[in-house]
């Protein structure tokens, strides 16, 4: 069973994550955090999460691997996974969507007010 106020983020760049985790922990939101995908999966099922956010090009395990385990998987199916990625690839969104990902956004076209915006939806706030 998830938390609703919960977001994992699994993010290798450092400083992203921390603004990352800052500026939603301003949101209210309850924030975990990991640095590669191994990392992420472990954490996602430990913590469950109501939400990810997910980079996809990650060390150990890509971020696409990590949402395809994810899915398949009885703790892990129901989790809100928002795509983070600085590729603005049509194929690698459409192979994102198949997988089960929620929402595929670019890092560089979206502002973190849309960023929380888009959690709060998926999220039913």
């Amino acid at each position: 069973m998830s938390t609703q106020n919960t977001i994992l983020i699994v993010e290798d760049e450092h400083d992203l994550q921390d603004a990352l985790a800052s500026a939603l922990g301003y949101e209210d939101f309850t924030i975990i955090q990991a640095y590669d995908g191994e990392e992420g999966l472990q954490k996602a099922k430990d913590e469950s999460p109501a939400l990810i956010l997910l980079d996809i090009s990650l060390p150990k395990i890509d971020g696409l691997e990590v949402l395809r385990t994810l899915k398949k998987t009885e703790w892990g199916k129901d989790i809100k996974v928002i795509i983070m990625t600085a590729l603005d690839d049509f194929e690698k969104m459409a192979e994102v969507m198949d997988a089960g990902g929620d929402e595929y956004v670019v890092k560089t076209q979206i502002s973190l007010s849309d960023l929380v915006q888009k959690i709060n939806a998926k999220l039913g706030k």
